[in-house]
C-alpha cells in the first residue's frame, strides 16, 4: 500500500526534462545556482547577463545551453530571448526574471541617481521581461513565469525603503498576472529571499550578514532548490509566492 502511495506521488512531480527556461541574472548568485539545478533536471538553458565570460563559463557546465549577454535595461532583451529560446530548442516553457540590484542608504548618503538605475533595473526591466513572457505563453497556452522578489516585498527596513519598493512591485505585479491568469495553463508566482549570500553585496562598507546579524545566510543553492521546487508542482497545483530565509534572520 505505501509502495504505490509512493509511485503516484513520483507520478505527480512535473516532468522538467527537455523544458526550455530564460534565466536572467544568470552570470552569478541566484541566477547561477538556479541554472545548475534546472541543468541536472534536464532543462534546455538560455541565459543571460552583463558579464559575458562568466555566462561562457557557465555554459560549458551545462548539458544543453546558450548564452545571450547584454543588459537587462535593454527593452530589446526580453524579446531577443524569446526567439533565441525558439529557435534553438523550439519552445519556451520557463522564464525565471531574474535580475535586480540592491541599492541602500540614508537620506543624506544614498546616491539617487543609483536608485533610479535600480527602478530601472529591478522594476521597469523585469516588467518588460514578464510582460514579453507572458505574451509568449498565452500565444502557445502554457508557460511559468517566475519573478525574484524578496523578504522585503512585503516589508520594509530603515535606509531600504527604495529597494523594498521595488519588491513590493514585483509582488504586486506577479499577483495581479495570477489572478488574470487563473483557470489558463500558465503560472505565475514570485520567490521571496531572505539574506542570500552573493556577489551583490561585495562592495558594501559592512556585509550584510554581520550588520544585520545573520551568521549563516543562505546560500545560491537553497534558493535554487526552492525554485526547483515551485516548477515540479503538477498542473493543478499553484504555489503564487514562496518565503525562504535563514534559521537566523527574523526580519
Amino acid at each position: 500500500m505505501l509502495n504505490r502511495f509512493a509511485i503516484s506521488e513520483r507520478r505527480e512531480v512535473m516532468e522538467l526534462t527537455n523544458k526550455v527556461a530564460i534565466i536572467t541574472g544568470a552570470s552569478s548568485g541566484i541566477g547561477a545556482a538556479v541554472a545548475r539545478n534546472l541543468n541536472e533536471a534536464g532543462v534546455n538553458l538560455v541565459l543571460t547577463g552583463r558579464r559575458e565570460s562568466r555566462l561562457v563559463e557557465l555554459k560549458k557546465e551545462l548539458n544543453n545551453g546558450e548564452v545571450l549577454p547584454g543588459d537587462i535595461t535593454n527593452p530589446a532583451l526580453p524579446d531577443n530571448l524569446i526567439q533565441m529560446a525558439l529557435q534553438r530548442f523550439g519552445h519556451c516553457d520557463i522564464v525565471f526574471n531574474n535580475a535586480g540590484t540592491v541599492v541602500m542608504g540614508t537620506i543624506e548618503d544614498i546616491d539617487i541617481d543609483e536608485v533610479c538605475h535600480m527602478v530601472r533595473v529591478n522594476v521597469e526591466a523585469a516588467y518588460r521581461m514578464a510582460h514579453v513572457a507572458l505574451k509568449h505563453f498565452k500565444s502557445v497556452n502554457s508557460g511559468f513565469l517566475l519573478n525574484t522578489s524578496s523578504i522585503v516585498g512585503t516589508k520594509v527596513r530603515p535606509t531600504g525603503g527604495a529597494y523594498a519598493g521595488t519588491k513590493h512591485a514585483i509582488e504586486a505585479l506577479t499577483e495581479g498576472f495570477r489572478m488574470e491568469l487563473a483557470k489558463t495553463n500558465i503560472a505565475v508566482a514570485c520567490i521571496e529571499p531572505g539574506l542570500v549570500q552573493t556577489e551583490i553585496f561585495r562592495d558594501w562598507d559592512e556585509c550584510p550578514a554581520a550588520q544585520f546579524d545573520i551568521p549563516n545566510p543562505l546560500q545560491p543553492e537553497d534558493i535554487a532548490r526552492v525554485v526547483r521546487f515551485i516548477l515540479e508542482q503538477p498542473d493543478h497545483v499553484r504555489i503564487p509566492r514562496v518565503l525562504a530565509i535563514p534559521a537566523d534572520q527574523a526580519l
